[in-house]
């Protein structure tokens, strides 16, 4: 059952970086754009926004990202740094919740029971009840050596997340200005085969990717938004009774 939802973690940081990875090809020149980030074409505006974004040492990721292995979506709310250190939630397909915690050399687990009846498919009745008295609505611990624990540990790494994704050559083109949140930002158009997305980068301060969409006719659409950088990570241990989950043989 924790193999399951640690498996979602990974497809929402492989997706993370799939979507700045996508970023190939030449710069095209728009001819002398005028505005936010003159002179520059929609390419050059893309590639310094993903130096700027993967540069920051802590972000909060927030969106959803599609599940192959469900078919649906998986939701994600995580600030993240590159210690290694993260916080926040996760869902899948909107059923059930689950938090997640690293600090130090710890994960720090809490689902909710609709979170563990919905990963629990193919479980006998007796072993999913059992898994859901026993963890449902508290916080559960693995020290960071098992693979289940390596596998959320990769994901609380920011540099891990965002693997490769400073170093590209964007072909994207320049669209219309707009606010994110508040934030005033320059859209951009980027497109890899029938896959299509739209950035939106900060025309003011240093120039982050603050939002990533994408659509494409074979899968489930992204949204993912970037905000918090350079904030600490509120990654501490729980209060309170936590479950020692290698003590049981978890």
């Amino acid at each position: 059952m924790r193999r399951t939802a640690i498996a979602a973690l990974c497809l929402a940081a492989a997706a993370t970086a799939g979507l700045t990875g996508c970023l190939s090809g030449q710069d095209k020149a728009d001819s002398k754009p005028k505005g936010p980030f003159a002179g520059l074409s929609g390419g050059q505006i893309a590639d310094r926004a993903m130096k700027a974004t993967t540069g920051a040492s802590s972000l909060r990721m927030k969106g959803d990202v599609a599940d192959d292995e469900s078919k649906g979506t998986i939701a994600i709310d995580m600030a993240l740094n590159k210690k290694g250190e993260c916080a926040g939630t996760m869902s899948m397909g909107g059923q059930g919740k689950a938090d997640l915690v690293k600090s130090g050399g710890t994960v720090y687990m809490k689902y909710d029971e609709a979170f563990l009846r919905a990963q629990s498919d193919g479980e006998s009745k007796a072993d999913t009840d059992a898994a859901v008295g026993m963890l449902a609505g508290k916080w559960a611990k693995m020290a960071v050596k098992g693979q289940d624990a390596k596998d959320i540990a990769g994901f609380c790494d920011l540099d891990s997340v965002l693997a490769g994704a400073g170093d590209v050559s964007s072909d994207a083109t320049r669209g219309k200005t707009t606010t994110v949140d508040g934030t005033p930002a320059i859209v951009l158009h980027e497109k890899d085969g029938k896959d299509r997305y739209t950035l939106y980068v900060a025309t003011e301060g240093k120039p982050y990717l603050l939002r990533v969409d994408s659509s494409s006719g074979a899968k489930e659409p992204v949204h993912l938004s970037f905000t918090d950088f350079e904030k600490p990570v509120p990654a501490r241990k729980p209060a309170g009774k936590v479950i020692d989950l290698d003590a049981l043989g978890g």
